[in-house]
């Protein structure tokens, strides 16, 4: 075990406390838990969707370990480490239902997307296909652009159209009917790209159901669960995707940056270097192997080959791995633990992004199912559309277009300046099928208080866009 690092947890939320025995009141979400956090307190955080934060709490524990990598480089780098390391690694295989040897620490879900993307080696019959969704997130659609040049048409992309709001049942067909189609047109799907939770549009993905009929179609699945672990409930062990990757400093108030990598060991081979290539890379008799190099540390040499290649790629501050750890414990034992969490961030989405629209008189995106809000974001409509736009249905809804795409783009970004300058805070506000939306993220420093002033700010700056003042 590493060396042991105390701070004091700020408040318990147990009902009853392990260590005294005693009855503790939960704490209190909302405003009340905002002193907690690290935000100016004029600063109201409704995009936690982005970067996400942390508590002081987890700060405190971050700066300890930097801390004490300073005060005693080498022993800790090589030493002190790994073991504390795997404490982290354990506490989220817990929290994941995962086996602890599936998991490792990248830095964000990006590079775990290119880990995978890199690593597998396509077929030279140039048949292989790699299938991926239209809400994919931009750097990892552009990493299948990359993939697709850089092998020089050995392996080549499908995209499958998605138009929200839809069904569940509808993104399975269309992924079934995208797999018939490229074996039709004498391609090999090999791996489907999808997410968890997209982000443009902050919707809840089948991601379960896309996972089974991966399987049913004998194609690997590559999860991307940027948006996941901290907001929506992950059992890997039901899952059983073949690559998994999900952003920590999200939703789990873990320090920038770190996601969790999972690889069930059926495909660790496969894996066969980390970005960069580093010490923990174990190469072939081909590639010139003269036998596996282990680094100083007796804990070091006990690793599997998949835990050692992603343990140490250099001199860089990976304190954020050590604290998911003291980021889970903390929110068991402050915040009530993930369910409590969970329901509540949901619950507030939703009662939040509704009374949003009723105060600008437009509408949540939802299907008929009531899923795509099944997690802690939602996108609530503008009163503004574009050129071509087609009017929706909405009860009371009066939509002034404000111009062609190019011109909605640039409302967009005088509304991200506006908020920032004159309230003080920041929408995600983009473009989507004909309308003008923001993204909002429902957290456990917010309360119906937060989008019900949220929707007054949104109505007044629509309010001065019907008035042209966006073109001054």
């Amino acid at each position: 075990m590493g060396d042991t690092i105390t701070t004091a947890l700020p408040v318990r939320a147990n009902t009853v406390d392990s260590q005294d025995g005693q009855h503790h009141t939960p704490v209190k979400f909302g405003t009340a838990l905002r002193d907690q956090f690290l935000f100016d307190p004029t600063y109201r955080n409704l995009n936690q969707g982005s970067f996400g934060t942390i508590p002081a709490f987890v700060q405190t524990k971050q700066r300890s370990y930097q801390a004490m990598a300073e005060a005693k480089p080498d022993p800790f780098i090589l030493y002190t480490y790994f073991p504390l390391l795997d404490e982290s690694r354990a506490a989220v295989a817990k929290l994941l239902s995962a086996p602890v040897e599936t998991v490792v620490f990248v830095s964000n879900a990006s590079i775990g997307v290119n880990t995978v993307l890199r690593n597998l080696v396509w077929s030279n019959d140039r048949a292989d296909e790699i299938l991926y969704f239209s809400t994919i997130y931009g750097g990892c659609g552009r990493t299948v652009d990359y993939i697709v040049e850089s092998t020089y048409g050995y392996v080549s992309s499908r995209c499958i159209e998605l138009q929200y709001p839809c069904s569940n049942a509808s993104i399975i067909v269309s992924f079934h009917s995208a797999v018939q189609q490229s074996r039709k047109e004498g391609k090999r799907p090999r791996l489907c790209i999808f997410d968890v939770v997209s982000s443009q549009p902050g919707v809840r993905f089948p991601f379960a159901e896309m996972a089974d009929a991966c399987r049913e179609e004998g194609i690997m699945s590559l999860v991307d669960g940027a948006q996941g672990i901290g907001m929506v409930d992950i059992d890997l062990s039901k899952l059983d995707p073949d690559f998994f990757v999900s952003n920590c400093h999200k939703w789990l108030h873990v320090p920038r940056g770190c996601a969790v990598f999972y690889v069930p060991e059926r495909n660790q081979g496969l894996m066969r270097s980390t970005l960069p290539t580093s010490h923990g890379f174990v190469g072939t008799p081909a590639s010139g192997e003269k036998g596996r190099a282990v680094p100083l540390g007796k804990h070091m040499r006990d690793m599997s080959p998949f835990v050692l290649n992603f343990g140490f790629l250099g001199t860089l501050d990976n304190s954020p791995y050590l604290c998911v750890r003291d980021a889970i414990t903390w929110r068991e034992e402050v915040l009530g633990g993930e369910e409590r969490i969970r329901q509540y961030q949901i619950d507030l989405a939703r009662k939040g992004g509704k009374r949003v629209a009723e105060i600008l008189g437009t509408s949540v995106l939802e299907n008929e199912e009531g899923t795509l809000t099944e997690c802690a974001m939602v996108n609530v409509a503008l009163p503004l559309g574009v050129e071509g736009f087609e009017e929706t249905g909405e009860e009371g809804a009066k939509v002034l277009v404000v111009g062609d795409a190019d011109e909605a783009f640039a409302l967009t970004h005088w509304m991200k300046e506006r908020y920032m300058e004159d309230y003080n805070t920041y929408l995600f506000t983009f473009v989507y099928r004909g309308r003008i939306w923001v993204r909002l993220s429902a957290q456990v420093f917010l309360d119906e208080e937060d989008f019900e002033w949220t929707g007054q700010m949104l109505k007044t700056l629509c309010e001065k866009v019907v008035k042209g003042e966006h073109k001054a």
